[in-house]
């Protein structure tokens, strides 16, 4: 497990760092409201050479990020407002996780039971205003 303290002039290499030493394509953040995820995820999809790397997606459940070909790259889940793991199934989340893109969750700790045994967890704790912790 790696632990590190980084602040926001960072998350580009952090996030180069996690995608260099993980080996899933499933990616678990954990972690209060406002702590970064989105911007971590961003960061990352960028990383990722995503041509529409943008943002959360608070209002419908993913987001789509394709690659410079089209072809689709990451989705990106936010479960902070889903109210059963059933609504999650019934949208196709499996089918999401078995098309082979990268797929980034927030929030998974709502649906325990449809997460992939291999995801990486992310975790990521506020340590002041500007610094965070993160551990995977």
């Amino acid at each position: 497990m790696k632990n590190i303290i980084y602040i926001k002039k960072d998350i580009p290499d952090i996030s180069e760092f996690i995608l260099r030493k993980t080996e899933d394509n499933v990616y678990c953040f954990h972690g209060q409201m406002g702590v970064g995820k989105t911007t971590l995820i961003k960061a990352m999809l960028q990383g990722l050479g995503a041509k529409d790397a943008g943002h959360s997606p608070t209002f419908g459940l993913v987001n789509e990020y394709h690659d410079v070909h089209g072809q689709p790259l990451a989705y990106h889940f936010d479960f902070y407002r889903i109210h059963s793991e059933e609504e999650v199934y019934d949208m196709g989340f499996e089918d999401y996780v078995n098309r082979g893109a990268y797929v980034f969750i927030e929030w998974p700790e709502r649906i325990p039971n449809l997460l992939p045994e291999d995801a990486v967890h992310i975790k990521l704790q506020l340590v002041d205003e500007n610094t965070r912790r993160i551990e995977f």
